[in-house]
């Protein structure tokens, strides 16, 4: 009887051993997959980061010194921004690789003004792609932009193409969405967009706006929106 007690004690035992190895495996196996599930999102936004092209407006001195921009180019950069349209960032660049630069700096262009041929700037784009950026006009927010041009190409080149262009905002009407998706601006200034509506004039949101910002980016700022006119 003895020897039979022992014996299932032993049972037990091992059989408990047993169990505590599988929840270990399995533990072990839930954990791995957690950490390889967090590199991964790191691995996601390392790519997104370096994908996305820097504002050439907005970009610190750091920033343009890093992109192998010589000193004379830096300081013209620095003291003619804000640039209203690329062409003028364009004409100073001179004696540069513009190909590979303006895959990792630019002024996006205005959407529903920029001229057909000057599309073609962006990298990647050529005849076709600039031509079906001119044949939707007028767009009047991102998402329309997105839904049209998706018709050609993947979501991941349209969202490449996002941080070379954008669609100018009604101040009145837009949406949060839409006023964030324009070029440097975030939830903050956003919020101080829609904080004055309704706006009656320009001069209003240059008071208003101007009160957060200086001169210069209140300059770039204000290419970047609109008033209906009755």
């Amino acid at each position: 009887m003895k020897n039979i007690s022992k014996l299932l004690v032993v049972i037990v035992l091992i059989g408990f051993s047993l169990t505590s190895c599988k929840n270990s495996k399995e533990d072990n196996k839930e954990t791995n997959t957690i950490v390889e599930t967090e590199e991964k999102e790191v691995k996601t936004e390392q790519k997104t980061a370096v994908e996305t092209v820097i504002n050439a407006n907005l970009a610190s001195e750091e920033d343009l010194k890093g992109l192998g921009l010589s000193e004379a180019i830096v300081s013209s950069i620095l003291e003619q921004r804000p640039f209203l349209v690329m062409n003028d960032l364009d004409a100073i660049l001179q004696n540069t690789n513009k190909e590979a630069l303006y895959k990792k700096m630019f002024v996006p262009f205005n959407l529903n003004t920029t001229a057909e041929a000057d599309f073609k700037m962006i990298p990647g784009v050529g005849d076709k792609m600039a031509h079906e950026f001119d044949e939707y006009r007028p767009y009047i927010s991102v998402k329309q932009f997105k839904r049209e041009i998706g018709k050609y190409v993947d979501d991941d080149e349209v969202n490449r193409y996002l941080n070379y262009v954008f669609v100018p905002v009604e101040l009145n009407t837009a949406s949060e969405e839409d006023i964030k998706a324009l070029p440097g601006v975030g939830k903050r200034m956003t919020h101080e967009f829609e904080e004055y509506r309704p706006y009656a004039n320009l001069a209003q949101f240059r008071k208003e706006i101007g009160k957060y910002v200086n001169d210069k980016e209140l300059k770039r700022l204000e290419r970047l929106v609109y008033l209906k006119t009755e």
